[in-house]
């Protein structure tokens, strides 16, 4: 069973992520693929680079995540050109791993943690999709403690991103993260068993 999780900024969907794969899930992390396929000499990092310049580069070479991602938030332009380079090939990998573990272990739970995966339409291919959900205020104070942004600077992020309620309008299960850990933990729990109830 592949399903598919996601979440608005600071919602504490990799909190949940972490919680499933503790739980036996395998967890496919799109987050950490996306560092993978920009890593230096790789062709999305040379499109990248032509794109946006050798400015956004630290002095490794490494593409600066922080400086890309200043110049996309403000630019929708940007944001489409940098995702018309990266996400097919991140989600090409991805399909490739659900591939490797459905032929090692066909019975296995795959979670595909994608910040995007409605936006990009990639929810298509999915068995049942989780949103993890905390309402709007919670989500500009925990970005405010965490980032260190200003009240401003985090509501930006949050409108930069579907809403919401739009969000869980595609899911099966809607984590509620507004409570305690272990307010998330039992909510995850009670996911998981599900999951496996439903899982051919």
């Amino acid at each position: 069973m592949i399903v598919g999780l996601t979440g608005g900024i600071a919602t504490g969907k990799s909190l949940v992520s972490s919680i499933l794969r503790r739980l036996g899930a395998k967890v496919i992390d799109l987050d950490e693929i996306a560092r993978e396929v920009v890593r230096p000499g790789l062709p999305a990092w040379r499109e990248i680079v032509k794109a946006f310049g050798r400015g956004i580069l630290k002095e490794d070479g490494e593409i600066d995540r922080k400086r890309l991602g200043e110049m996309v938030f403000n630019d929708h332009r940007l944001l489409k050109r940098l995702n018309e380079i990266t996400h097919p090939r991140i989600l090409e990998e991805a399909r490739r791993r659900i591939e490797r573990i459905r032929r090692s272990e066909p019975r296995a739970i795959v979670v595909v943690d994608a910040a995007l995966l409605i936006e990009s339409g990639y929810y298509r291919e999915m068995d049942k999709v989780i949103v993890v959900y905390a309402d709007e205020e919670t989500q500009i104070r925990r970005l405010m403690e965490r980032n260190g942004l200003t009240r401003e600077e985090a509501l930006k992020r949050i409108r930069a991103q579907m809403p919401m309620e739009e969000k869980i309008s595609y899911a099966d299960h809607v984590i509620y993260n507004t409570g305690s850990l272990e307010d998330l933990e039992r909510e995850t729990v009670k996911v998981f068993n599900k999951l496996k109830e439903e899982s051919p």
